[in-house]
């Protein structure tokens, strides 16, 4: 069975001063702006977003999902699992690139010992299917269950 998701981007004048807007198919994003000061100025996202943090939150929401099935392999089921990616820029040759990506993981699984939960949640971080698109750059992580 495929799926497929979809969104659309605007652009309007040059790269420095243009700007542009996002929206989802599922409407959850509905022209959002983005713009190089929203992508390499404003780091707040108050002005709008930018396409690491998309990327940042995709893998969040795919890396929690895939987790809970994990778990669930094991014979757990999660009361919480709350992780925050971050996605690394840097300077790349002549230009900027994603070096890096970091989960940070924080959970409570009842009757689930600290070793177990990292063993479920490397799993996750390799096999989630966002984890496996972005495999062309390091993608670190550190869990902590509480």
């Amino acid at each position: 069975m495929a799926i497929n998701r979809k969104a659309t981007a605007t652009w309007k004048g040059t790269g420095k001063e243009g700007a542009g807007s996002v929206t989802t198919m599922s409407g959850a994003l509905n022209e959002l702006p983005h713009s190089f000061l929203t992508r390499f100025v404003s780091e707040d996202g108050r002005a709008g977003t930018n396409p690491e943090e998309l990327i940042a939150a995709a893998h969040a929401s795919c890396f929690t999902m895939k987790l809970s099935f994990v778990l669930n392999a094991a014979g757990y089921t999660a009361d919480n699992l709350e992780c925050t990616a971050n996605v690394k820029m840097d300077k790349v040759g002549d230009g900027m690139g994603v070096v890096g990506i970091h989960l940070e993981l924080k959970g409570s699984v009842p009757g689930m010992t600290a070793e177990k939960f990292q063993e479920c949640a490397e799993d996750a971080k390799v096999n989630c299917p966002i984890s496996q698109l972005l495999r062309s750059v390091p993608i670190t992580l550190s869990a902590l269950l509480a």
